[in-house]
């Protein structure tokens, strides 16, 4: 049965780790020791980013898996769970921790970037895989926020930390999109896949489904939409919202042209719930309305 640990405050995270407490909203653990087999699920209530190092160590969410057999970072935000798999061929576990409350972030500039920070709503098996490279620098700046940790407080200390976590995620932000151009053969198998997906959903499930959503291919795909997105993105250059809609747009003039079909029923095998729906959305993309593109075509 798995045990359940709730990490909701940094005093909580540096005492199960048995990290030194110096800041009761920020910390920077290092960790190494032997493995207790099993699994642990960890719900969150901080901003947690894992540098983990380990062989053998499994993280999951729901049913999704991933074996961590290189250096690779995790990003969990406060509401969030994730299931740890520690297997008996674990000879050690070493990792690192930035981690930090979200109200350290309160009336910071920082604060509202946060949700540019896209990649701590990743799944697991959309882990961020680094270089050594990588690794020295991401080091080099907890080294920084270490430093400033155990440096007198002052009324410099909350803007200097606050800046050096900005430039951590930053560079966790480059090394994702540098993920996503150097893994051009498996991301473009996965745009296959989705273009696969969205022909077979506009054929055969759309007028009984109603419209595509990202977030349905993502699923699919097994991704979450934000790694989906950003991956269709950079191997396209095309969101994956506009490539959907491009394709209904397809998809509708070539029902247009059958002038048996009223644009009500078109808009209807189109998944749309309304007809007034079907011709915004038509308009919006080609400039002409469904009645209008009939009288240019024909």
């Amino acid at each position: 049965m798995a045990k359940e640990i709730k990490i909701d405050t940094i005093q909580h995270l540096n005492e199960y780790y048995g990290f030194e407490h110096l800041n009761p909203m920020i910390t920077v653990g290092h960790y190494s020791g032997d493995p207790e087999p099993g699994v642990t699920t960890y719900e969150y209530g901080v901003y947690a980013i894992y540098i983990k190092e380990t062989k053998g160590c499994k993280l999951n969410y729901g049913l999704t898996k991933y074996d961590f057999d290189e250096m690779s970072v995790i990003a969990l935000a406060p509401g969030q769970r994730v299931t740890v798999v520690v297997d008996e061929s674990t000879e050690k576990l070493r990792w690192t921790v930035l981690a930090f409350h979200p109200d350290f972030l309160v009336r910071t500039a920082l604060a509202a970037k946060m949700s540019s920070y896209g990649y701590f709503s990743y799944s697991n098996n959309e882990a961020l895989h680094l270089s050594k490279d990588e690794v020295d620098l991401l080091g080099a700046v907890l080294a920084l926020i270490e430093r400033e940790m155990k440096h007198s407080i002052d009324r410099h200390t909350r803007s200097i930390i606050v800046s050096h976590i900005e430039v951590f995620l930053d560079y966790c932000l480059r090394f994702y999109e540098r993920q996503f151009f150097s893994r051009e053969i498996i991301n473009s198998s996965v745009v296959e896949k989705f273009n696969a997906l969205l022909d077979n959903y506009i054929a055969n499930d759309i007028e009984s489904c109603g419209l595509p959503s990202v977030a349905y291919f993502a699923d699919k795909l097994s991704l979450t939409p934000g790694y989906f997105g950003e991956l269709v993105k950079t191997s396209t250059g095309t969101t994956a919202k506009d490539i959907i809609a491009e394709r209904l747009v397809h998809a509708a003039r070539e029902l247009l042209n059958d002038l048996s079909l009223s644009v009500t029923q078109v808009g209807d095998r189109l998944g749309f719930e309304y007809p007034q729906h079907f011709v915004r959305f038509f308009k919006r993309r080609t400039g002409h309305t469904p009645r209008e593109y009939r009288t240019v075509a024909n």
